[in-house]
């Protein structure tokens, strides 16, 4: 098998996911996946899609991830990987669907309008 690459984004955060298979190793930007995502939590988001097609430890990841925080970061990583073993195997589109990880999730941050201190904050207003 050779190398799968895909895309993965979640709001201002982008990771360019590509696997091969393994022993399950996880680098992202040249560091391992405990390193890169100390929280478990974060680090069991990454793996989901893995343990959702029982194919964990059979697969090796490199991703390289840009922009955005932690969480997002996180969520693009589990897109991009579940994206990559669809192509694999497309037998894994259904569970894969139904838990919804392959769906983008298209929310971003509101911009900030003029004359407001916020998206949708107003200033107080005085009547007199």
């Amino acid at each position: 098998m050779d190398t799968i690459n895909t895309i993965g984004r979640r709001k201002a955060a982008k990771a360019r996911v590509y696997i091969i298979e393994g022993k399950g190793n996880i680098i992202i930007n040249n560091k391992k996946l405990e390193e890169y995502f100390p929280l478990p939590q974060l680090q069991y988001v990454v793996k989901q899609a893995f343990e959702t097609t029982e194919t964990l430890g059979k697969f090796d990841v490199k991703a390289n991830l840009d922009g955005g925080g932690i969480n997002g970061q996180a969520e693009a990583l589990r897109l991009g990987i579940a994206r990559a073993l669809v192509k694999h195997n497309p037998e894994y589109r259904t569970v894969l669907k139904s838990k919804g990880f392959l769906t983008r999730d298209s929310r971003v941050v509101e911009r900030k309008k003029p004359g407001q201190p916020k998206a949708r904050k107003k200033f107080q207003f005085s009547k007199r």
